[in-house]
């Protein structure tokens, strides 16, 4: 979508000269022409996009933001951009960094005004980008001011909150059009943001200074500005994990209450050991400081997302103060803290666009992603945010779900880099077949393997921690961004430990079919077994999620609320018996449904032939289904086998 567009297109095809239209078609043609060439129908394409040029912008962009009109949710926008010419373009950011997708929310910008010394100027959307807006700039004029509002959702019918009456956090690529033509990194911004009265806030940017109830930022470009979202409220504490450091790291926490933000010693600890444990596995600091930006709320959405030298993540409002219930999540901040390392600065070569507005590829996601997930969790149990058992129980949730998993017979783990794009984290019908962003979890059972396989054949001399501190903690200090290719990875492996990584990858992230990769669960010691008992991380995701999981026995998830079914396991007994997703579950054996009912009547079914009876409802339609299922409950663990050495008790140790 970027450089000169083609000539006049018709129907599909160039359009011949019209003269050469009436010579061969005379008056008919006459008429037809007339038409064509009437400027209401004539579907002339709009001038182009430029191009993004390696180039300093020649001025700069003010951007001012308020957001103090938190029970409507709009935030007010105000820029002033300098240097700007004749043929001035505005983009709205598109392709948005860590989402890999073209997930930019246009359709939120509305009052849309662009003035010239006063004068009120014409804008048009482009007829092919609508994120690109042409402007007519005066001759003379070298300066523009915009203004819009920001309409964050005021409804989760609308979409997830981003601002509360008590908290809120906001995204700079909602808040700025920015001049087609340059790289984000050589657009200079001077930003402000106007916050309630009495609010804190957190971010990677640097206050310079305080006015009131508006903070000022240091100059940055606009590439650092995107990257650094803000997070404020009215409660708020920010917390410093590793006091005295020249590069240093904090917690900002922000709760829709007071008693969210009390941190007990040993909390404290472990997210401080977060930081120490990461140091000694990549060896170096890629930020100059770094900020998690963590909500603790029910009111404002628990985003996950990652950014070079913050955070930008959500818990419930207890995630400190319930440890045990709050089991499933605890992995959230080590990953997005890795992302510094890997996606941030070392970064896929296809993801490294040089503006928001030019489309990103993702063939390396399972990198990007999926070693973070497995560099996440080892964090996680490492710090002792985890335990090592809660470790290994959530090793043994993302194996069984593999192992249960039947769209790897038809679709390569590659090939799910391309659902952000394909499919926006929108619901699925049948996700065991369709697949979804496999190159996470999938591609962390991957990386174990590859880290086991390195501990065997170096006899315990070398690890995938290895890997990491070359491969990420390379020219420690640098924050510029670093890009890798797939002949860069297996590089690095091959350095660490020779082999054919390349035939290894290919067998696993490239091609369908075979069986889950559960060799690193095997040769780390361990075997995938199933007990009739949730193990604790399931039964806190489970207590999160609000919902019943049968998924590896009968084959589906009901919800809590109102019993309807979340999914359904594409091939197993549910699956056959005709049940799908969005089904309510009535009764069980003739009994009313809820939760225990349905354990003991699978109990029962292990000693008797006869199927298991729902009465479940469609619309508005009942039906009996019958469903032939005999094996119990089963729940996933890991279980030690003693005649392999416990390699993933090694990995999970912390490091001193």
């Amino acid at each position: 979508m970027t450089g000169q567009r083609d000539p006049v297109v018709m129907y599909g095809r160039k359009s011949k000269h019209p003269l050469e239209i009436i010579m061969r078609h005379g008056h008919t043609a006459i008429a037809i022409l007339a038409a064509i060439l009437a400027p209401p129908l004539c579907a002339v394409a709009a001038p182009g996009v430029p191009a993004p040029q390696d180039l300093d912008f020649p001025g700069a962009i003010r951007l001012q933001a308020d957001a103090t009109d938190t029970d409507r949710r709009i935030v007010h926008v105000r820029e002033t951009i300098t240097g700007v010419g004749p043929d001035l373009v505005l983009l709205y950011p598109q392709w948005l960094p860590g989402t890999h997708a073209p997930m930019g929310q246009i359709d939120k910008l509305a009052g849309l005004s662009i003035r010239a010394g006063g004068q009120s100027l014409a804008w048009k959307r482009d007829p092919l980008d609508v994120f690109a807006f042409h402007v007519a700039v005066p001759a003379g004029a070298t300066s523009i001011d915009i203004e819009f509002d920001y309409l964050s959702p005021t409804s989760d019918a609308v979409a997830d909150a981003e601002i509360s009456p008590d908290a809120m956090l906001l995204e700079w690529q909602g808040l700025v059009l920015y001049p087609a033509g340059h790289h984000a990194r050589r657009i200079p911004v001077d930003a402000s943001l106007t916050l309630p009265a009495q609010w804190s806030l957190g971010t990677a940017l640097q206050v310079s200074r305080n006015e009131g109830d508006r903070r000022d930022f240091a100059r940055t470009e606009l590439e650092t500005l995107i990257d650094s979202p803000v997070y404020a409220g009215r409660y708020a504490k920010r917390i410093d994990l590793d006091p005295g450091s020249t590069q240093p790291v904090f917690l900002n926490l922000f709760a829709d209450r007071p008693s969210s933000l009390v941190v007990s010693d040993s909390e404290l600890a472990a997210h401080r050991n977060l930081v120490r444990q990461a140091d000694r596995l990549y060896g170096s600091r890629h930020y100059a400081h770094y900020d998690f930006l963590l909500s603790l709320s029910d009111q404002i959405d628990q985003i996950g997302l990652e950014h070079h030298q913050s955070s930008e993540n959500g818990q419930n409002p207890d995630y400190f103060t319930d440890h045990a219930g709050q089991l499933a999540g605890r992995d959230l901040l080590g990953h997005e803290y890795t992302h510094s390392w890997n996606g941030k600065f070392r970064r896929p070569a296809d993801l490294l666009t040089p503006n928001y507005n030019v489309p990103m590829q993702g063939s390396l996601l399972w990198v990007y992603e999926g070693q973070t997930q497995y560099w996440g969790q080892v964090l996680t149990a490492r710090s002792g945010i985890w335990s090592a058992a809660d470790a290994r129980d959530s090793l043994a949730s993302v194996a069984a779900y593999f192992e249960d998993q039947s769209g790897r017979a038809w679709r390569p783990l590659a090939d799910t880099t391309n659902d952000p794009i394909m499919n926006p984290r929108s619901p699925q019908s049948w996700p065991t077949w369709q697949r979804f962003e496999d190159y996470y979890s999938e591609a962390q059972l991957i990386w174990l393997d590859a880290d086991t396989l390195i501990r065997e054949r170096s006899k315990g001399r070398r690890s995938l921690d290895d890997f990491a501190r070359a491969f990420l903690g390379v020219e420690n200090g640098r924050i510029e961004p670093l890009p890798y290719t797939l002949d860069d990875v297996v590089a690095a492996l091959n350095a660490v430990e020779p082999y054919d990584w390349r035939a290894f990858l290919d067998a696993r992230v490239y091609r369908a079919g075979g069986e889950a990769p559960l060799d690193g669960i095997r040769r780390g010691g361990y075997t995938l077994v199933y007990r009739d008992t949730p193990n604790a991380v399931d039964k806190s995701d489970e207590a999160m999620r609000k919902v019943a999981s049968f998924r590896h026995s009968v084959g589906f998830i009901v919800r809590d609320a109102d019993n309807t079914l979340a999914e359904v396991t594409w091939g197993r007994a549910a699956y056959k018996a005709g049940l799908t997703e969005g089904m309510t579950v009535l009764a069980v054996n003739g009994a009313a449904y809820t939760r225990e009912i349905l354990e003991d009547a699978i109990r029962g079914a292990q000693a008797s032939d006869s199927p298991i009876e729902l009465i479940v409802r469609v619309a508005d339609r009942f039906r009996v289904v019958r469903v032939d299922y005999h094996e119990g409950l089963r729940y996933p663990h890991l279980e030690r086998n003693p005649r392999v050495p416990a390699r993933l008790d090694e990995i999970l140790r912390q490091k001193s």
